[in-house]
């Protein structure tokens, strides 16, 4: 019975402390080394050897690449991610615009199309040019009164 038994009182306090420093940065690293992977690859300024370059520099001296590459494009690593983002955000923008006005289906032309027809408004022949342009999905009709399709 010579083997010692540590229990959880025998590590001390600042031990614990340093471990879970050293589990966070370890986290961190580990974080910032795929969001470096990711930069990597979205760029589109750098050529294939390039992102080559940089994908074997940080894989095999892992360390020293991600701080290079950090020191070498962190500041544009940050512009690129804002541009992106805020691409995307003009893309859902547009998307909930388009949405929200409300755009007509082909049917909803079709009936306002139908309408002004019977109202005398429109011939059967700009009815039937009309009518073929809204199923060919190349224009609308024009605001309903005014009497002629889109031409």
């Amino acid at each position: 019975m010579s083997a010692q038994t540590y229990l959880a009182y025998d590590y001390p306090l600042l031990g614990a402390f340093w471990t879970m420093l050293m589990i966070f940065l370890w986290i961190m690293w580990f974080i910032l080394l795929f969001r470096i992977i990711t930069d990597i690859f979205r760029d589109d300024g750098l050529s294939g050897w390039a992102k080559t370059g940089w994908l074997v520099f940080c894989i095999l001296l892992p360390f020293l690449g991600v701080f290079v590459y950090v020191i070498a494009r962190g500041k544009d690593m940050g512009r690129r991610e804002t541009n992106r983002a805020r691409a995307q955000l003009d893309e859902f923008d547009a998307y909930v615009r388009k949405t929200a006005a409300g755009g007509t289906s082909s049917v909803d032309e079709l009936t306002r199309l139908t309408e002004i027809r019977d109202r005398g408004a429109l011939t059967d022949e700009e009815f039937n040019r009309a009518k073929e342009l809204v199923l060919s999905g190349q224009g609308s009709t024009s605001p309903a009164g005014t009497g002629a399709a889109a031409r």
